[in-house]
C-alpha cells in the first residue's frame, strides 16, 4: 500500500468531494457527522477492548474503519474551510515540544 502524505489526502478527498454538486456540508453538518462517527468508534472500541461484546445482529465494523471514517470527515471539513491540515498539526506539535517540553517522563531520561 503507498504511503500518502497529509496534503495527499486532503487533495484526493477534495477530488472525490468536487464531482458532486452539493459539494462539502456546512461546518455545522460536519461537526455533527464529526461527532457521529467518533461515537461510532467509541462504540467499536468497547466491543474490541471493552465489557460490551457485539450483538450477532451488529455490523462487522472495525475500529479501522471508523478510524478512516474519522479521518475523511476530518479531511472534508478542513478543506470546507480551508485549512491545512500539515500547518495545523506542525503548530501543534510546536506547542507540544514547547508547552508540554518537559510534562512527561522521556524514555532517553529513564535509568
Amino acid at each position: 500500500m503507498e504511503e500518502k502524505s497529509l496534503a495527499e489526502i486532503q487533495r484526493e478527498v477534495d477530488a472525490y468531494i468536487s464531482q458532486f454538486k452539493e459539494g462539502y456540508f456546512s461546518p455545522l453538518a460536519l461537526m455533527a457527522r464529526l461527532s457521529e462517527e467518533v461515537g461510532e468508534l467509541a462504540r467499536e472500541v468497547n466491543h474490541a477492548y471493552g465489557e460490551k461484546p457485539k450483538k450477532p445482529e451488529e455490523a462487522d465494523n472495525s475500529v479501522e474503519m471508523e478510524l478512516g471514517d474519522i479521518l475523511f470527515i476530518l479531511n472534508c471539513f478542513a478543506n470546507s474551510l480551508h485549512i491545512d491540515l500539515t500547518e495545523a498539526h506542525n503548530k501543534v506539535m510546536n506547542k507540544f515540544n514547547t508547552r508540554d517540553a518537559d510534562r512527561w517522563t522521556r524514555i532517553s531520561d529513564e535509568p
